[in-house]
């Protein structure tokens, strides 16, 4: 009986996949919009444009011939980031540092020449890693997280997950890289969701999805993360807010790092935002979208 209870209680305030679909994102986000979040290029053009802060685009390359050109354009760039334009969960991002002329080695220590640069770039074009036919890459200024969260654990990039309905954020929680998760920030890669209080912007309990069970404290540098302050959280909000604001979708899901130097940085947006920021806060969405009258 108990457990029976607990899935009633759970019925009336959390959201599940079907009722998000068909009841928020089917109502709120228009189908011909959804490339604006789907397309991470088209992304980028729209928050450059209207002088959101997001990496630096250094190119774009769209076909197989343009790859020579634009290769040879960004060899002098001691660190880049090269990714699907059309890609989801992390598949096909690297993340590069020069050691010397068109020799690039990953965070894990993977070596990459020219040749083997060139093959990746080639599969994200035929794509290799999204559901589309044919995909673009972008080649862009590689982030480096904020020395605070090197304080919890420092392998990896650390970010934000913001939902916002009607401009207005309703949740939020940082991802944080593991061992686990060889420095993704993917929650079913083994990385952790850490609840963010809105309000104050000071952590709350964590999430670990693969063991199902909240934790306080990151399983790999056992630091307690929870009641720690965040640095620039008035200014990520505020963030999160103009990008919303500049986008026809009513609910999204706003990705943020925090650059060392830069601050914090949308690096993308999402139309159809997961379900487990609820499992992260332990608070259902229904609760947090009432609030704002919706």
């Amino acid at each position: 009986m108990k457990y029976l209870e607990r899935i009633l209680e759970l019925q009336e305030k959390v959201i599940g996949m079907n009722q998000r679909n068909y009841h928020i994102i089917n109502k709120l986000n228009p189908r011909q919009y959804r490339n604006f979040a789907n397309d991470k290029a088209l992304c980028k053009q729209v928050l450059e444009e209207n002088k959101i802060p997001t990496p630096e685009t250094y190119c774009v390359i769209e076909s197989m011939r343009e790859i020579d050109e634009k290769l040879n354009a960004v060899l002098h760039i001691d660190d880049i980031v090269v990714k699907p334009a059309m890609g989801n969960g992390g598949q096909g991002i690297l993340i590069l540092e020069r050691v010397e002329e068109s020799v690039w080695r990953t965070p894990s220590g993977e070596m990459f020449n020219r040749k083997a640069l060139v093959m990746h770039i080639a599969n994200i074009l035929f794509g290799k890693f999204s559901s589309r036919l044919f995909d673009k890459v972008i080649i862009e200024y590689r982030l480096k997280p904020h020395s605070d969260f090197h304080k919890i654990f420092k392998k990896g990039v650390p970010d934000f997950r913001i939902i916002l309905l009607n401009a207005q954020p309703i949740m939020a929680m940082l991802r944080m890289p593991t061992e686990e998760s060889d420095g993704k920030a993917n929650l079913h890669a083994g990385a952790i969701g850490l609840g963010v209080d809105l309000e104050t912007g000071r952590l709350t309990r964590g999430y670990n999805q693969l063991t199902d069970e909240m934790v306080s404290r990151h399983p790999d540098s056992k630091v307690l993360f929870e009641g720690m302050k965040l640095p620039d959280w008035d200014k990520t909000l505020e963030i999160s807010i103009a990008t919303a604001k500049v986008f026809p979708l009513n609910y999204l899901g706003i990705d943020i790092v925090y650059d060392e130097k830069l601050g914090p940085m949308v690096i993308e947006i999402n139309s159809r935002p997961g379900m487990q920021i609820q499992n992260v806060n332990g608070i259902g969405l229904k609760k947090a979208i009432e609030k704002i009258g919706f």
